[in-house]
Parts: C-alpha cells; sequence; structure tokens
C-alpha cells in the first residue's frame, strides 16, 4: 500500500493524506485477519532502494504459526529470512487472494 503520490517520508505527506492513510492500514490489515485468520498481522514501513530513501509503502503481511515455523523467525528476521529465500507464490494464488480482498473491501 503506497501514496499516489511520489513521498519519501510519512512527514512529506498532507493532512488529507494522513489522514486517508490511517484507515486505509486499519482496513487493510482487518481485511487479511478476515481473509487469512493470522497469529498477527505486520504491517510495515519500507522504502529504501538500493540504501537510498526511494517511495514510502506499506507491506501489510499476514504471519501464521505455520510461516513463522517454516523460516524458524518471526518479526523483522521473518521477513529478512523470507526475502533471502527469494520464494514467490504461485500467480494463480495472488490472482485468488487479490479477489477475494477486493471484495473484503466493497462496501
Amino acid at each position: 500500500m503506497k501514496p499516489k503520490r511520489h513521498v519519501t517520508r510519512v512527514s512529506d505527506l498532507t493532512n488529507d493524506e494522513a489522514a486517508e492513510l490511517g484507515p486505509l492500514l486499519h482496513r487493510s490489515a482487518a481485511v487479511v485477519d478476515e481473509l487469512v485468520e493470522p497469529e498477527q498481522v505486520y504491517t510495515c514501513l519500507w522504502s529504501h532502494a538500493g540504501g537510498t530513501p526511494g517511495h514510502i509503502h506499506y507491506v501489510v503481511q499476514p504471519v501464521t504459526r505455520d510461516l513463522m515455523n517454516r523460516y524458524e523467525s518471526y518479526g523483522p528476521n521473518l521477513q529478512v529470512a523470507m526475502f533471502a529465500k527469494n520464494e514467490t507464490p504461485a500467480v494463480r494464488d495472488v490472482t485468488t487472494f487479490a479477489e477475494r480482498a477486493r471484495a473484503a473491501f466493497r462496501p
């Protein structure tokens, strides 16, 4: 999840953008909770690309016990371990999840 306008810091957001971001982050985490029923939903801000601030974006990541066991880690170390494995989910699985998420976001 990221702002439409290019910004490299949360403090660069306008008041309106910041006011939009909070509820959207909240709703995104709630949709992930609803669809995955994880132990926790990580919401992490990332910005760096090649060691230089690029564009802020939030990762909304469901974390299950199975995921923590598989990578023998949790928290930021879990994300590092996942990046190190460089595994990508099947396109079909991503498409299915995205369709379910879009439906859950509808009023």
